[in-house]
């Protein structure tokens, strides 16, 4: 599932080929059986397939090699969990997901949601997964985040995502997309989170849990 098309979230897409592609199997005209199913809004998928080479959009060379299965669409179910895509943005290029099972919903917003739309769906999650923060006044190499730099109308500061935190009575929030230029370690961010309540930061390999 994609949410954009920016490349840092997209231009691993070749892990396709290495996943599905068996090329002895193919030589002898023996196709992938179980192509990946890639799944987006519309107008994020048609994004998507304007990325490639001279030879074309690399995902329909990767689903005219039977490697993957394309899916536009608004809503996946996989058993009993439920995956939204809500647009968040006007021309709707940028996806939140809304994962829910039961009673209880997970709101992922990976990156480019600011402005965070408004959407009474998103109230009483259990958990908000959010991109697109700047984490500090004082960056890397002390470089310092005056207030009229344009970063701030593109990135959320801590006292938005505490704002959303509480609008939307989100039990906890976990800040991801963490970069490097913000020139913290994860025990500075592991100090940080100690000085709000039920926001963290993410770290590769995290475990999600909400019981």
């Amino acid at each position: 599932m994609y949410s954009h098309m920016d490349p840092d979230h997209t231009m691993g897409m070749r892990l396709f080929e290495q996943l599905k592609m068996d090329w002895l199997s193919d030589s002898i005209g023996i196709k992938c059986s179980d192509p990946v199913k890639v799944v987006s809004l519309p107008t994020v998928l048609e994004d998507l397939k304007k990325q490639g080479t001279k030879y074309g959009s690399a995902l329909d060379y990767y689903a005219s090699c039977g490697l993957i299965k394309l899916q536009a669409d608004n809503f996946l179910k996989l058993d009993s969990i439920n995956i939204e895509m809500i647009p968040a943005n006007e021309d709707k290029s940028v996806t939140i997901f809304l994962i829910s099972e039961n009673d209880k919903k997970v709101i992922y917003a990976p990156c480019d949601v600011k402005p965070f739309p408004d959407n009474d769906k998103f109230y009483d999650a259990e958990t908000l997964i959010i991109g697109n923060t700047i984490i500090g006044d004082v960056l890397k190499n002390g470089f310092v985040l005056k207030e009229d730099n344009p970063l701030r109308d593109e990135l959320f500061v801590m006292e938005e995502i505490v704002a959303l935190k509480e609008k939307y009575h989100i039990k906890k929030v976990i800040i991801t997309h963490i970069e490097e230029d913000w020139g913290k370690s994860y025990d500075e961010y592991l100090e940080l989170q100690k000085t709000y309540n039920g926001i963290c930061f993410a770290y590769d390999g995290m475990e999600v849990l909400n019981v």
